[in-house]
């Protein structure tokens, strides 16, 4: 199944780079290609929503830097400060290597995971109707490097991986609302139960972005898993929170109730509900450099 779809995904891919119209990029660095075809600027503020991959990407030549940071959940009370005497961090590099892809590398302190994605951008939304969404294609794999349990037994590193295939489709409506929908599937090489559990998990996710002014808005992501594992109790990934655009980085300010920050993790393994204070306090903050310039 997975070999199937990843081959779809990846002639998807293929067959797009001959009429895609460009990329998209973070901040003020946003593509605007010359010509009679205007299309919309900044539909989401950056490459990420909450924890979700935005429409948006870096700009061919720019990397950002980005860090994420999650704090404990809320129902530990007073004894942990709320959250804050514990914390889960994510480094995050970005870089767009032509004005349709760009690629990412990150690693975060939960199971010592490391992942890499690949982001293609399809569709351009227009300032007319001549095209009234933007569409892009993201994969990617990651890989956790914890101490095997069991070192005496033929351990393979192809059972550390998991990887994932999403589509983002997203529309500005206005200046101030746009709306993202993202159909999303994980596929994990190795499982504990094959009678409790399928290798693939399959989602959709949908996250929009609300102005309230100028350099501050509203976001929310929320994640339908079709296929919970009978096996463990699982949530659904549900976040909300602010942009806070200051010069050249973005400040992302969230609640969210999923600890970890890759795609696998907060898509497949939110084990916490919010009804219940498993509520984690969090920021991501992005800073952009261009490494090779164009102009």
């Amino acid at each position: 199944m997975f070999k199937k779809t990843g081959l779809i995904f990846f002639c998807f891919a293929l067959a797009s780079t001959g009429w895609s119209q460009s990329d998209s990029t973070l901040l003020s660095m946003l593509d605007e290609e010359p010509g009679k075809v205007e299309y919309e600027q900044a539909t989401f503020k950056a490459t990420r929503i909450i924890n979700s991959q935005s429409i948006e990407n870096v700009y061919k030549g720019v990397l950002d830097f980005r860090i994420a940071h999650r704090f404990g959940s809320v129902n530990g009370g007073g004894y942990t400060l709320f959250g804050l005497d514990q914390a889960s961090m994510k480094i995050n590099l970005d870089y767009g290597i032509t004005k349709r892809i760009a690629i990412g590398f990150g690693r975060s302190n939960v199971e010592k995971t490391y992942d890499v994605f690949l982001k293609m951008k399809i569709l351009r939304q227009t300032t007319t109707h001549r095209m009234p969404i933007s569409l892009s294609i993201v994969s990617g794999t990651s890989m956790n490097t914890l101490k095997w349990t069991d070192p005496s037994r033929n351990n393979y590193l192809t059972s550390r991986l998991s990887y994932f295939h999403q589509i983002l489709i997203a529309r500005k409506f206005n200046k101030s609302f746009s709306l993202q929908i993202m159909p999303t599937l994980v596929h994990y090489n190795l499982i504990a139960n094959n009678k409790l559990e399928t290798n693939d998990h399959y989602f959709l996710g949908v996250g929009f972005r609300q102005k309230i002014s100028k350099r501050v808005s509203i976001n929310f992501e929320y994640t339908y898993s079709f296929n919970q594992p009978k096996n463990q109790t699982l949530y659904n990934s549900l976040s909300v929170g602010f942009d806070l655009e200051t010069g050249g980085h973005v400040f992302q300010l969230h609640f969210t109730n999923s600890s970890k920050m890759h795609e696998r993790g907060f898509l497949a393994e939110t084990s916490e509900s919010w009804l219940k204070g498993g509520i984690h306090f969090g920021f991501n903050i992005s800073r952009v450099f261009t490494i090779k310039s164009y102009n």
